[in-house]
Formats: C-alpha cells, structure tokens, sequence
C-alpha cells in the first residue's frame, strides 16, 4: 500500500465516525487529576517548567522508547494536553524552553483517562501560557583532565505571543569532552600474560542546534502547531595505544580515530480543528540526516615492520516521512473514541570505501562487496482507539490496529518482502482510593527496525566486522504491566512497577555465512519490577530536604544460537539503583545535593566473543547552588566523586563460543573528575 491512498483515506475520517458531544482541545476529562501550582515549587527557585516537574513527588519524565511512527505515545509529558508531534524534540527539551514565569498549573492525569493510544500510567499536562517576550537560557563551563576546558555550551530559548499567534526560537551548543585512560592486559586461555598495554582515549566533539516553532490558535478553537530543527554533530575520537612485551618492552604502537560531520533537520505541524461531533487532526513530518564519518586506524613496531595504515569511509543517508490523522470525539457517558490512520515512508542510502596499506600513506582499494546500499520502508497503520468509564473509579482504554509493511533493499541480496501485524493495547486504571491508583496495561508491540542492521561494517579497531542482514524483522512482543501510585501526602510519592514480556524475533546476533551479524532469534522473555519515589524529610524535622530515589532489577531468557544454552538477552539490563539527596537550606537562596548511581547490565554475545563492560565504583555527583546569583541560579557541580573506574572485557573464542578460550583482553580505565560551572536564568 503506497503512502499517497494514505492522503485519501485520512481525508475521509470524518465520514467514518459519528457521536454525541465534542470534547475541548486539552481538557482533562478525569476528575483524579492532581494538580500543582507555582507555588507548590517555591523552594527550588525553578526558572524552566522542567525544573518544575522533575520535583514532582514520584514522578520522572520518560524519554522515547523508539515506538514507530507516531501511533503509540510513549513520553508521559502533554504541552497544553497535547502530545509534542516531533520525534527529534524530547519532553525534556521541550519543558526546558517553557520559562516557569509562564506556567499556569501541572496536572498528574492517568493515561488511560485520555484519548491518546499508548498512553498509560502517570501522565503530566503542563498548563502553559505565554504573555509578551520570555525566554530561558542557560550558560556551562566543564573542565576534566587531560582535556582543554568547553566554554562554548549554553542554551538559549525566546518565546513570544502576538494574538492568538505564539513562537518560540531556540539555540543550543554543547561542545563534548571525554577522556579514559588505564592499562589493557591481554592473556591466553590459560590466564599467561601474552602483552599488555598503556591506553588513552579522548573524544572531542561540537554540536550545535538551532529550533523555532510557531502556535496559533484563532477564536474558532482551530489548533495549528508547526516546529523546525537543524542540527550539526561533528564528533572526534581518538584512542592511542602502547603495546609492551610481558618484560616491559615497548614493542608497537597504534592510534584509532574516528570523525564524523554530520547534519540532520526536522520540520514537523500538525493541524486540529473541529468537524462534524468531534475534532480532526493532522500531522507531518519529514525528517533528513546526511552523515559521513570516516575511521582510521595505523601503527607499527617499534623497528618499522608490521605497518598498518587503514581507512573506512562511509556516508549514510537517512530520511523519515510521516502523514497521520486522527478523529476524535467524546459522549456524554464519558466515554471517548478516536479512529487514525497513520503512513510512514523510511529510506536509507549507504555508500562504503575501504582502503587497507602496509606502508604508511600507499592505500590499496579493497573490495568489500556491495558498496553502495540503500534501504526503503513503506508502511501503514490504522488504529481505533476507545475509553471508558466502567464506575466512578474505574477507567479502561483498548487501542486496537494493525499494520502494514513493505520493505525493499538492494544489492546482492536484495528482496522485497511484505508483512501484515496486529499491534494495540488495553489499560485499566483503577482509583483505589484518593491516595492510591493502580494501572494495568496489556500491550502488543511491534519493535522499530534499525536500517543499519541491513549494512556490513568494517571495525578497524577491534576486528567486529558486521555482516548486514537483508531478512531482519521488527521484534514483536506481548507485554503486561502492573502500576501503583501511592501519594503519603506530606511525606512524598512512590510509584511501583512489575512486568512481564514474551518476545518473538527478538534481535541479536546472529552467524551470517563465514561472518556474522544482526539477526533474529525466535522467542524470548523478560521479567522485571521497578520503584521510584520521594521522601520528604519535613516531619523528621529537617526542613527543605528530600531524597528521590529509583531503583530496577529484570531478568531475561534467550536460546544462544551458537551454544544453544539459555542465557540473558545481549546487554539487557540487571539492575540499577539511584539516590538522589537535595537540601534547600531554610531561610537562605541555598541549596547543597549529592547523588549516586549503579547499574548492571549483562554481557554481549557474538559468534567467538564475549565482552562485558562493568562501573564497579559506581557514579557519584555534588552540588552547591545559589537560587538568587544576581537574579541567576549558580551551581557547581563535582562529578564522579568515588574516582570510578570504566571495566571491560573481551574473551575470544576458538573457532567459536563452543570451543576453547584463545585470548582475554581486560582493561581498566580512570575518567578523573568532572567539574561544571553553570548559570541559569529566565526573563
């Protein structure tokens, strides 16, 4: 089915539909909404609406979780009961450009209680009106060791209203530091110390955004939104290396590089209005990516032999385009539908060169099979979506679709192939009492294919080639999920989470002829339970301070396809916990924290390797915070207090997995301290 019938088929959702009464753009048609107010935030001094939310007891915004297209909303954030219709702006970036000047009320609704498919759990809506010019901006300096100081990085956003016309212009730029340094110890099987090495990588990057967005709604209760962005990411990475003999002998030396200059844009809108019993929406957006990146990797022995002098070129081209309308209306028994019809088209163009030289600057071109690549993604859904008051403290929302999708590739093994999928949800929230909500969700996901996966790579560094795989398939996947949100008032929040998922296709590596590569496994699961909360520390008599925390632990289960033995999913998740301590001094603009994290993740399994990265120390933070710094907001900020190490590990097998040891690589490196100088402010 091609993109252009999808234009006559959302034209016609008016005519699909009928109904008794039309709900207002925005209202929140639950009465268990919990609401908050400026001044409910008056501690903290917030300049932006981000600031404002993030001390929402047991509340954390979440980022995308690369849902396809636009049918299932998966940011629990709404902008004047809205769903932000951008994939490039998250709800982060989106509350950090509201000055908290301009917000009127934040409003904790259940997903289940709106019209919007995939929503579910605490959601929050940010009331949010503009008056005249207004802005936010925010002004870093971070120093580290071993690297020259980022001065450029600030953030700027200016909102204006005219009339029923309001805009926003924003620009951004962050210039990246890293640095690790350490020892890399190479042993055999046998745990014989074969050589080591003295390791330093650094990585130097520029990025730079400008977004502007307009919003006009006219006495008629038309809604039209239009937003841009165009971005500039040039990373630099460098790792350098010192190979010694178990003797100490300094025997070969060798620097990686990696570049990249890359841009990419965004323009998306979209457009409601009220037609017939309800109300239409319209939505659009194209989105362009032009990346090239270049590798190298040379070295040689000490006595001039064994030179390497290698380069892989490659430049991807990748765009998204997207058209959806929706129909929505609401009836007098409190009730809500909406039927969609959404329509994506995603491309991917890939071109590759390799050159390979054993004497530092004579290149030889070497065959690498298809060069040039391109990928392209047709699909179609169409979704209908209804809730329902069952009593005063039950609320159910089914979101039912299916869709459909061509994918063609060239190449060698080019193909064309087609698929048709079921795909929706079903969630119950359910009001227990004023304190307590419990949601339920029943969801069938179909996963976001990786165009990269289709495309062979070429690592200089380590060796782990990849071979593209033409017959990947999206993940497929039934998830249920039980939520409670508890509020204790004055003592804080906390909200708790079990789930359980079974997973068809799931994506992992794969053999691929001689080679190997991204492919798909037949089925898995995972299980998992998670708690994130506040305590108010007020009635322990410590006044003004509070600890957030969260915390998760999951685990998985995957047939191997090289052992055949049930192991955990490749680097799925194990655990993490976070603290998070804040102090707003009585009776003074100031503020003290600390913070600590630690996570867990499980080893990556290729065909002959398995690698494991690991933080033992954990990571750990400071601040000291000045609310009223010449009407500005200063903090210090000191990171990775604890000196935490980065661990890893690569283990080569021989001739794969189910043979004998052959070669561990273990390294340690130190990333040193982080010290940020930051200032906001709002006008």
């Amino acid at each position: 089915m091609r993109i252009p019938f999808l234009v006559g088929l959302v034209a016609s959702l008016p005519l699909l539909v009928h109904a008794q009464t039309t709900s207002t753009p925005g209202e929140d048609t639950s009465s268990n909404a919990q609401s908050f107010v400026p001044a409910d935030f008056e501690q903290y001094a917030p300049r932006t609406a981000l600031d404002m939310v993030s001390q929402i007891p047991g509340f954390s915004v979440s980022g995308d979780d690369g849902a396809r297209g636009f049918g299932q909303a998966s940011q629990n954030v709404l902008i004047n009961g809205q769903r932000i219709s951008s994939k490039s702006t998250s709800a982060q970036d989106a509350l950090s450009r509201i000055p908290a000047t301009n917000v009127e009320k934040i409003e904790i609704v259940d997903g289940a209680s709106l019209d919007i498919p995939g929503l579910s759990g605490q959601v929050a809506n940010v009331t949010a009106k503009a008056d005249g010019i207004s802005g936010t901006w925010t002004y870093r300096q971070r120093f580290r060791e071993n690297l020259p100081p980022a001065f450029e990085w600030f953030e700027l956003s200016v909102n204006g209203q005219n009339g029923t016309l309001g805009w926003t212009l924003g620009l951004e730029a962050e210039p990246g530091r890293g640095t690790a340094t350490g020892r890399e110890n190479i042993t055999d099987g046998a745990g014989n110390l074969l050589e080591y090495r003295e390791e330093s990588f650094t990585f130097l990057g520029d990025f730079v955004g400008l977004n502007g967005s307009l919003n006009w709604k006219p006495a008629n209760g038309h809604i039209a939104n239009l937003s841009a962005e165009y971005n500039l990411r040039e990373p630099d990475e460098r790792e350098t290396s010192s190979v010694f003999q178990p003797d100490g002998t300094l025997s070969r030396q060798t620097v990686f590089q990696f570049k990249e200059n890359e841009w990419n844009s965004e323009i998306s809108g979209d457009y409601e209005f009220s037609v017939g019993p309800g109300r239409l929406k319209f939505i659009g957006l194209q989105r362009n990516e032009h990346s090239p990146t270049r590798a190298k990797f040379y070295g040689a022995d000490l006595d001039g032999s064994n030179i390497s002098d290698d380069i892989f070129d490659r430049t991807f081209d990748e765009s998204e385009s997207i058209l959806r309308g929706e129909y929505s209306w609401s009836n007098a028994d409190n009730s809500d539908w909406q039927v969609s019809l959404e329509g994506a088209l995603n491309t991917l163009e890939s071109e590759a060169e390799l050159f390979e030289g054993s004497v530092f600057g004579t290149l030889t071109p070497i065959d690498i099979g298809d060069p040039t690549i391109e990928v392209e993604e047709q699909r179609i859904e169409a979704f209908v979506t209804h809730g329902r008051q069952l009593n005063k403290d039950l609320r159910l929302q089914v979101s039912l679709g299916a869709e459909q999708s061509e994918i063609m590739s060239d190449g060698v093994n080019g193909q064309t192939r087609t698929y048709t999928r079921p795909k929706g949800s079903a969630s119950l929230a359910w009001k227990a009492n004023d304190d307590l909500t419990i949601n339920t969700k029943l969801e069938r996901r179909i996963g976001q294919l990786n165009f990269f996966d289709f495309v062979s790579n070429v690592d200089l560094n380590q060796g782990d080639n990849q071979t593209g795989n033409v017959d990947i398939v999206p993940e497929q996947s039934w998830r249920l999920e039980v939520e409670a949100e508890q509020d204790f008032g004055t003592w804080g929040a906390v909200t708790a989470t079990v789930f359980g998922e079974s997973i068809e296709d799931i994506g992992g590596q794969v053999p691929i002829g001689t080679g190997e590569g991204p492919g798909n496994l037949d089925s898995a699961s995972r299980i998992g339970a998670s708690i994130e909360g506040t305590l108010k520390l007020d009635n322990f008599g410590w006044k003004g301070a509070q600890i957030e925390y969260s915390g998760d632990i999951q685990d998985s289960e995957v047939d191997d396809p090289i052992t055949g033995e049930t192991r955990r999913i490749n680097n799925d998740h194990i655990y993490e916990f976070n603290i998070d301590f804040r102090h707003d001094i009585e009776n003074t603009d100031w503020a003290w924290g600390v913070f600590y994290q630690q996570h867990v993740d499980a080893p990556f399994y290729r065909r002959g390797i398995r690698t494991h990265f690991e933080q033992p120390q954990g990571f750990s933070a400071g601040f000291i915070e000045h609310k009223d710094l010449w009407g500005m907001t200063g903090t210090v900020f000191l990171a990775n207090l604890l000196d935490s190490d980065d661990n890893f590990q690569r283990i080569r097998y021989s001739p794969d997995r189910n043979g004998t040891i052959e070669r561990i690589e273990s390294r340690s490196r130190n990333f040193g301290n982080i010290l940020t100088l930051r200032l906001k402010g709002s006008f």
